[in-house]
């Protein structure tokens, strides 16, 4: 029976090719069987004769069912109980088969007729250790043919349990009783093979083609030995050899059809598949050869089809029976990759690992396991596959990414740096460009980056960050121009439509970023972030009714959609509705993963905005809870310590996560700015000095050590570092920010005035211009703030940012009119703009508008627990003599937010109107004792006076 029709059967006993030899001894024991049978009164039962004709048509079914009836009639039939084991390790039942086998040896069986087949049955089985301990199995006493097969079973044996030598030794004893057998000599071929000793192979291979050199068998095995070795002709020559002898010999045609894929012979592989397919129907590498082909010619479902053929016939298999078939092993290890089971690929996978520890499929594994979060996992593997091979360029650039991953940003670059010096591709350019990129060298990312891309413009990852770089970098024209670049190269893909809309965002063309959106959304509507991006668009335009619709169909279709659900919060804060909002966090947080901490922070930050710090550190102690080690939930604990005046406490736990976070620029940035919050400079400086440690080019890094550095007195450095900024990226307004900023802080209005210019020249933004209108109203040039914001509204007339802050201008210059054109000019395309309308309210109040009332009502619906919307309704109704209104609102403003001054004013001043001057005066001593400047101070001080 070749390997082939064991493959074949449900259960494949054996994968060992029986030879001709074999078929002379089974034929023998058949007839040694039927004489037997006849010389017995029972064996003419005709349940037994039906057998042996079935079994010699290979009817092994049907055989084994007539046996069983015979076995009904005399249990304890010998003939019958070994023609059954025969045809039940034939039909690959092979458990059932050693049972037969083991009661005709009870029976009184002569060994001898019957140890191949029990080998082979606990062969196929795994167990192969027993199989070589069993007492009835020893060659010893056996006649001379039957020990010759007993001997190249056990060294086969011996080969799949790693013990090479001895197996070289069984068969020294099987060529002692025959060395002109082919199969004495071919018995060493793959054993030579895998321990990789080619030319001992090639000797046994050529002693058998000496003796039998018309043997497919023997061409084939000297082929495969080629083949290993990189000779493709020779070894295709072997193998056309094997078909010529025996066309249906399924090795040869197998090993052929590879050959012919690796050289894209296409018709040529189709052809012999068709072959291998019929020849042998249940062979599972037919069916993989078959999907490969079918997904080559994207025909996805019948590839599919063909993968699962596969699984179907190898997951039966038991595992103690496939660890010692390698082949088989990787062969339904790829194919359930290839089914998208990442689970059962994995485990056949690292079988077969175990078996051939420096195979290349290691890469494959390696991807597995990062595509199930295994990133340990995968950095070892391919760590140890690549002591083994060194020249493995592929592996090389896939560790890379395992080490970007693993934040070992400096390893990755310089395990890339090496791999290009063997082989320069794009791919490794690419991996080396994000590596750097991690590592906060931006300048070399961008150059690797731009390298990779010029190699291979069909880069997609590449293409992708580079953008992004340019966009970070102040190239917007060049990294919009790549994104797209790549939409028109690929106007179908869904992705890369939503990158445009959010380069179009960061540069802020929110119009043209919808339409990308939109574009996205319609290509890929199960594409949820195109999706989520429009809601976030409608939420800055203050589209609050537009944005709960889409959410709700995304929740629709999804209830346990985080991103969504906290987008509705966002909604409902936007509303003033805070109760609403943190069901909706806590929803999210609820519904998030185990480690998910981005909701947590959410409702972190609404407590705290609350003033609820408590709940904030309630819900900090949540999240620690998820992962004590978790550096996110370490910044949410300390957060919420700060909010509670626990800056000692704060500043542990900042220790302990500035531990964690090693040097990691990015992490060490946002535990230093804690730290400086909790009034720890020396701290702070720790931290950002880990920072630039680790990336020594990180430019927040940079930014936030000046200004600690300044804060602790050392003035001459800071401004070194800043003008290092400056010199370094001279096209970003940081560097002269931050020379303003120093500059002011000592009191220099000259040098500050100068830096912020250059600032918002080379990169101008909605913060560049607002830096600069603050610095020239506060040096008195209120024109020239004026003239700052309407350069930057010529450019950028919806410029949200901007337009407040020109009307907050206006108004406190008292050109309420001109402010309240401002207003109304951010309310034309942020008409839900909560501040605007208060604010709006508020200048039309003090131009005696009596659609403030209208405004300020407008402004409530939208957030009605907001405290200072609900002063401002107040203080209107107040104007337009509606004090019992006026008193009842203000009352719950001052209750929400009771360290207001200004509220406590306006109360106290409607109080007064109403009678109630005890009150009043209690409400303005707290508004005077607070010490914060408000605006109506002045007032509030006379009506003091007055009450006393």
């Amino acid at each position: 029976m070749s390997e082939n029709d064991y493959m074949n059967q449900p259960n494949p006993p054996s994968f060992a090719r029986a030879s001709s030899l074999h078929r002379r001894v089974l034929l023998a024991v058949l007839c040694s069987a039927s004489s037997m049978a006849f010389a017995q009164g029972n064996m003419s039962s005709p349940f037994y004769e039906d057998a042996l004709q079935r079994f010699e048509k290979k009817d092994y079914p049907g055989s084994i069912i007539q046996l069983k009836n015979a076995l009904k009639q005399t249990p304890n039939n010998l003939p019958v109980q070994l023609l059954l084991g025969k045809a039940l390790l034939e039909n690959g039942d092979v458990v059932a088969a050693e049972v037969a086998f083991n009661e005709a040896l009870r029976l009184g069986v002569n060994r001898a007729e019957v140890v191949v087949q029990l080998g082979q049955s606990m062969v196929a089985q795994g167990k192969q250790q027993d199989m070589l301990s069993h007492p009835a199995l020893q060659p010893a006493g056996l006649p001379n043919g039957i020990q010759l097969k007993m001997h190249l079973l056990r060294a086969g044996a011996q080969a799949d349990l790693g013990q090479t030598a001895p197996a070289l030794l069984s068969i020294d004893e099987a060529r002692r009783l025959d060395n002109r057998s082919p199969e004495v000599w071919l018995a060493e071929v793959p054993i030579r093979i895998r321990s990789r000793q080619f030319t001992e192979a090639l000797q046994a291979a050529d002693r058998a083609l000496g003796i039998a050199p018309q043997l497919a068998e023997a061409h084939y095995q000297r082929g495969s030995i080629l083949h290993v070795q990189g000779d493709l002709n020779g070894a295709r020559a072997s193998y056309t050899r094997a078909l010529q002898l025996d066309a249906g010999h399924a090795e040869a045609l197998i090993a052929q059809i590879g050959l012919h894929l690796d050289a894209n012979r296409m018709d040529d592989a189709v052809r012999d598949v068709a072959t291998l397919r019929r020849i042998s129907p249940k062979e599972p590498r037919g069916s993989y050869l078959k999907a490969l082909l079918a997904e080559r010619q994207g025909r996805v479902p019948e590839a599919q089809a063909a993968l699962r053929e596969v699984t179907a016939l190898l997951d039966p298999v038991p595992m103690s029976f496939m660890r010692y078939r390698s082949q088989l092993l990787m062969l339904n290890g790829l194919a359930h990759h290839g089914l998208n089971e990442p689970g059962k690929a994995r485990q056949y996978l690292e079988a077969f690992l175990r078996t051939q520890p420096n195979s290349p499929v290691s890469r494959l594994l390696a991807r597995i396991y990062l595509s199930t979060g295994s990133v340990n996992e995968a950095g070892t593997l391919l760590e140890n596959y690549l002591k083994s091979q060194p020249g493995d360029g592929l592996a090389s650039n896939l560790l890379g990414s395992v080490y970007i991953a693993q934040g070992k940003h400096a390893r990755a670059a310089a395990l890339m740096q090496q791999t290009i010096k063997l082989q320069d591709l794009a791919d490794y350019r690419t991996t080396l460009g994000m590596s750097l990129l991690g590592s906060g060298q931006t300048t070399g990312a961008l150059t690797e980056l731009e390298a990779a891309y010029k190699k291979d413009p069909k880069q997609l990852a590449a293409a992708i960050v580079l953008s992004q770089l340019y966009l970070h970098e102040g190239q917007q024209a060049k990294g919009l121009a790549l994104i797209q670049t790549l939409v028109k190269q690929q106007p179908a893909n869904a992705s890369l439509h939503k990158l445009l809309g959010m380069a179009l965002v960061q540069n802020g063309d929110a119009q043209a970023a919808r339409a990308s959106f939109e574009k996205a959304a319609q290509l890929s509507p199960e594409l949820t972030q195109a999706q989520l991006h429009l809601v976030r668009l409608d939420l800055e335009a203050r589209a609050l009714h537009a944005a709960e619709q889409r959410l709700t169909r995304l929740l629709k279709a999804n209830p346990r959609n985080t991103e969504a659900l906290a987008e509705m919060a966002r909604v409902a804060d936007l509303r003033g509705k805070a109760a609403e909002a943190q069901t909706w966090l806590e929803k999210a947080r609820d519904n998030s993963g185990p480690r998910e901490l981005r909701w947590n922070l959410a409702l972190v930050d609404l407590h705290l905005r609350a003033g609820r710090p408590e709940q904030a550190l309630a819900e900090a102690r949540i999240a620690q809870g998820k992962s004590s080690d978790n550096i996110t939930g370490l910044l949410l604990y300390s957060r919420a310590q700060l909010a509670m005046g626990d800056a000692q406490g704060a500043r542990g736990t900042l220790g302990r996560a500035t531990r964690l976070a090693d040097f990691d620029a990015d992490l060490q940035v946002d535990i230093a700015s804690q730290q400086l919050a909790a009034h720890n400079p020396d701290g702070a400086y720790y931290s950002l000095d880990k920072a630039l440690t680790g990336q020594p080019d990180s430019l927040p890094a940079q930014v936030l050590m000046a200004r600690v550095e300044f804060q602790r007195g050392e003035v001459a450095k800071a401004e070194q570092r800043a003008r290092s900024i400056v010199q370094k990226h001279p096209r970003r307004a940081v560097g002269h920010m931050l020379m303003g900023d120093l500059a002011s802080a000592q009191n220099h209005p000259g040098p500050a005035l100068e830096a912020f210019r250059k600032a918002h020249a080379v990169e101008p933004s909605s913060g560049t211009t607002l830096r600069l209108m603050q610095t020239l109203e506060t040096q008195g040039n209120d024109k020239g703030a004026r003239e700052a914001a309407t350069q930057r509204l010529r450019q950028m007339p919806k410029d949200a940012v901007v337009l407040h802050a020109l009307a907050g201008l206006h108004a406190r210059a008292g050109r309420y009119t001109d402010a309240g054109h401002s207003y109304q000019a951010l309310l034309l395309f942020q008409p839900q703009d909560v501040s605007a309308l208060n604010n709006l309210a508020n200048v039309q109040l003090k131009l005696g508008d009596k659609g403030a009332l209208q405004t300020a009502e407008k402004a409530h619906g939208l957030a009605p627990t907001n405290a200072l919307v609900i002063d401002t309704l107040g203080w209107a109704h107040h104007h337009f003599g509606q004090h019992d209104l006026a008193l009842s609102l203000l009352r719950d403003a001052r209750l929400r937010e009771p360290a207001n001054p200004e509220i406590r004013y306006h109360l106290a001043k409607v109080l007064v109107q109403t009678g109630r001057q005890g009150e009043a005066l209690e409400e303005l001593r707290e508004a005077m004792k607070s010490g914060r400047p408000f605006e109506g101070a002045g007032d509030a001080e006379q009506l003091l006076k007055s009450l006393n």
